[in-house]
């Protein structure tokens, strides 16, 4: 089973990626923020919950995603592995899911960074509050904390999975075609 992780700022392009990465690959696409916003259109207690945190741009609570996470594992044997998409954002993320894997005699397979400067994901938030009218991407102040948490809370995983020998940053800027083509070479070493 592989486990490949997508990694990058929010913005950069993850979810553009991830449904080609899916297809050609035969991978299952676990978007977090997709579970959670499916969780907060049925208004379920989850969704509350989560719709109050994000709203704000902070994270939702590690017990929460890892729930959903494993679940779908779970539920999901006979695929040949899964793009976790929006997960890890944290170390102790990192460490938990390691130890999520290791309970199913599994690792993380590679972790493919798509890397755009700060300005970029500034406009490309932007740009898609607009054309999917996102509220969590609303204002320039949620956007600066959701970048702010990017840097003080994600970026640190780079060091860990470059250690691990893990870690494959791919230059997100570019057409989506351009782009594409990089993140499916990095993906195509490791198969």
């Amino acid at each position: 089973m592989k486990y490949f992780i997508l990694f990058g700022p929010p913005g950069a392009g993850k979810g553009t990626h991830a449904a080609p990465l899916e297809k050609e690959f035969n991978l299952l696409h676990i978007s977090t923020g997709e579970l959670l916003r499916k969780e907060i259109a049925a208004g379920t207690e989850l969704g509350k919950q989560a719709a109050a945190l994000i709203e704000k741009g902070d994270l939702v609570p590690d017990a929460v995603v890892e729930g959903m996470i494993a679940n779908t594992f779970a539920a999901n044997p006979d695929v040949k592995g899964f793009l976790l998409d929006g997960f890890p954002r944290t170390v102790q993320q990192a460490m938990d899911l390691d130890e999520m894997l290791e309970s199913r005699d599994e690792r993380v397979t590679g972790v493919i960074s798509l890397m755009i400067p700060d300005e970029e994901i500034k406009t490309r938030i932007q740009g898609r509050a607009q054309i999917e009218g996102r509220a969590d991407d609303a204002s320039d102040e949620i956007i600066a904390n959701r970048i702010r948490n990017y840097h003080a809370k994600t970026e640190p995983l780079i060091e860990i999975y470059k250690e691990k020998g893990l870690y494959f940053e791919v230059d997100g800027v570019g057409s989506i075609d351009e782009v594409q083509d990089r993140v499916f070479a990095a993906v195509n070493k490791l198969f």
